[in-house]
């Protein structure tokens, strides 16, 4: 068995441990947003599983998955369970993203354990950072830390400042360990509600140099991790790559409302009526549109990833036009997946109003996860509208 041959088994045994778990997960979905945290058992199932390791660098023991693999195995954990897929979906990318740091860094991170758990937070005006001798002072307050709880180590975007001047100098992240953070109690939200995504404060904490990168080293096989993680994966320009965390999350959450709902009205007789559910034209015309919406949004979301991890193979490089398409196509794609829940939720009748309906949570998650920034349609749709219409991009991370 070839090198393409074992990652491609490693990674349908890793995709399907992911959508063993949808029962289990879906069982644990009411806990889980009561206790607006995944579980420690939940945790215990992604290490044991393989999947937090499973972006970690093959030299260390990881399977350096590509980013396909990871759409879907976080997509199969969404269908289960939205929460735990966007922090999943957070673990995976940030361990990933790791992998692009100097060695020494990565050392601080792995050398306990691969399964070392790393989150981001990067919203970047949040934070400012101040340069000393030999690294860097960092503080700031961010909001949406998903799954920071569980972690030992998060990733911190902010603005550093030039210290004659005291303006925006240039945007760099922070790899810092849990001891140098709060998490502050504010994650009380109508979606996402187990995700745990609380504010994090860091206050002039000391970050050195080989714990930061800068975003310019970020666009595309020129971090410093690349000299010794060559794996093409670890060549794409993360932020470009964006589309596809979160959207594996909407895609997920999407396709479990879509099959929840054929499965119930096969069999659902109305309350009032006495009608069978699936005899009626219109609900029969609304599933034939919810499926094509998520199978749809499906090959669009995939096909960037494989076009993506084409490039890279052949030792190239995506162009700007082909990182702005990816970031509007994967908005696009997650407007198709909206507009499949919207559609069996509302065909859902009053049962689908209980907190407790699967279809019900996933309505609001679905829109939470979609006002993220990679998966707003208004916002990716202008970047690739500008660039379409010979405009300046707007958007200075791609």
């Amino acid at each position: 068995m070839d090198t393409n041959d074992k990652r491609e088994s490693v990674g349908r045994k890793l995709i399907e441990f992911s959508e063993s778990l949808y029962h289990t997960l879906r069982d644990r979905a009411v806990e889980c947003e009561e206790k607006r945290d995944i579980s420690d058992r939940t945790i215990e199932d992604l290490v044991n599983g393989g999947l937090i390791r499973s972006t970690v660098p093959k030299r260390l023991g990881g399977y350096e998955i590509d980013y396909r693999t990871a759409m879907l195995i976080c997509a199969a954990i969404s269908r289960g369970c939205g929460s735990t897929g966007l922090v999943a979906a957070n673990m995976l990318g940030c361990t990933l993203t790791t992998a692009l740091w100097p060695e020494q860094a990565q050392s601080d991170v792995w050398n306990e354990s691969i399964d070392t758990i790393v989150t981001g937070t990067l919203i970047f005006p949040k934070g400012v950072a101040q340069k000393v001798e030999d690294g860097y002072i960092l503080s700031g307050r961010w909001p949406f830390g998903t799954g920071i709880n569980m972690s030992s180590w998060n990733m911190f975007g902010a603005s550093v400042k030039n210290n004659i001047t005291n303006e925006n100098e240039e945007l760099r992240m922070f790899l810092v360990p849990k001891k140098d953070w709060e998490v502050i109690d504010t994650w009380r939200s109508g979606s996402l509600k187990g995700s745990g995504s609380h504010d994090v404060e860091v206050h002039n904490k000391f970050v050195p140099s080989y714990r930061t990168i800068s975003v310019k080293e970020q666009l595309g096989d020129c971090a410093p991790g690349c000299k010794i993680n060559n794996a093409p994966v670890y060549k794409l320009p993360i932020f470009a790559m964006f589309f596809s965390w979160i959207g594996s999350v909407v895609l997920g959450i999407a396709e479990g409302a879509v099959y929840d709902f054929e499965e119930n009205t096969k069999s659902r007789i109305t309350n009032y009526t006495a009608h069978r559910l699936r005899d009626l034209t219109p609900i029969q015309i609304k599933s034939a549109d919810a499926r094509m919406s998520v199978d749809t949004a499906r090959r669009i979301y995939l096909q960037n990833c494989d076009e993506a991890m084409r490039i890279v193979q052949h030792d190239n490089l995506p162009t700007k036009a082909e990182r702005i398409r990816w970031r509007g196509e994967g908005a696009f794609a997650a407007r198709l997946c909206v507009n499949a829940v919207d559609l069996v939720y509302t065909s859902s009748g009053g049962g689908g109003l209980y907190d407790h309906n699967p279809i019900s949570r996933a309505f609001r998650d679905v829109h939470g996860a979609q006002a993220q920034i990679t998966q707003s349609f208004d916002i990716n749709s202008t970047t690739y509208g500008r660039f379409l219409l010979g405009l300046e991009s707007d958007n200075k991370l791609l």
